[in-house]
């Protein structure tokens, strides 16, 4: 049965330094936890909450830190968790039945007083079993091992930056979500959001002044249509958007060709400086996970 319960309160956020590029964590390890808390959250998403002592170990990097996830994929019922950060060979030399899967998710939300932090899976196939990461959201339960490595952070707000964009599918909302709040912690500037999500009933509540900077705006996307690739309505967006004025600063995530050409329009088009946008590229439509 999916857990219900509620979010516990949020801890403080530090507030990163606004420095761009890579900011990898100073001292990391491999960090050992288990599912506290698994639920869904709306028909494309599931939330779920890891803890366990190991979260002192993890260092506030905000933004959109993320880390590699460990877990057991479907019928593998002795997975060996990697237990240290040089995990690639021995993940390669274990036997398929006890290699764990693993994908890169976004730290959602710390509770560092509550030893456990969030994340949120984004569902490509919502009725299951998809893709591991997908199969295993869906299959979550309290209890479940997984390890964590955490590989830092990529975008924060330039110094001087008057305004941000933000643009991502639904692959990218966890990530965008976080970039917000960690703003408005940190007292960032405004930002113009489009996201993207398969259906209406994917659309969230942001507080600007609350869970993004004052003077936010958030453009929800809905596909309500499966045959329409991802990606399509984010990208015309921000191309038919009239954005603000002045040095900003950019982020764009999910489907690669989404996260390519939102950085070839801000730099061609619109004369945003390269070093100005972040841009990642989480997957590849029309290409299988593995």
């Amino acid at each position: 049965m999916t857990s219900q319960a509620r979010h516990a309160p949020e801890a403080p956020l530090t507030t990163p330094a606004p420095t761009g590029g890579h900011q990898l964590p100073r001292g990391r390890r491999m960090v050992t936890l288990t599912v506290r808390r698994q639920e869904r959250i709306g028909p494309h998403f599931v939330s779920l909450t890891l803890a366990g002592d190991d979260v002192r170990h993890l260092e506030r990097s905000g933004y959109d830190q993320a880390g590699r996830l460990f877990f057991s994929g479907p019928g593998q019922d002795d997975v060996a968790l990697p237990t240290g950060e040089r995990w690639m060979l021995a993940h390669a030399l274990l036997p398929a039945g006890r290699r764990p899967r693993v994908r890169t998710y976004t730290v959602r939300r710390f509770a560092p007083d509550l030893s456990s932090f969030d994340i949120e899976v984004s569902l490509r196939s919502p009725d299951g079993p998809g893709g591991p990461g997908n199969a295993w959201a869906l299959a979550a339960r309290p209890g479940d091992r997984v390890a964590f490595l955490d590989e830092g952070s990529r975008y924060a707000p330039a110094p001087g930056a008057g305004w941000q964009l933000l643009a991502g599918d639904e692959s990218a909302v966890p990530a965008a979500l976080a970039v917000l709040e960690s703003s408005a912690a940190a007292g960032g500037p405004p930002a113009e959001v489009f996201l993207e999500v398969p259906a209406d009933e994917d659309v969230r509540a942001v507080r600007p002044g609350v869970t993004a900077p004052e003077g936010t705006r958030v453009h929800w996307l809905p596909r309500n249509d499966p045959a329409l690739r991802p990606g399509t309505l984010a990208l015309r967006a921000v191309r038919e958007a009239t954005l603000p004025s002045g040095p900003c600063s950019a982020w764009a995530a999910g489907e690669s060709a989404l996260a390519t050409g939102v950085r070839r329009h801000l730099v061609g088009e619109r004369g945003v400086p390269r070093a100005a946008v972040t841009f990642r590229g989480y997957w590849r439509h029309g290409r299988a996970a593995l």
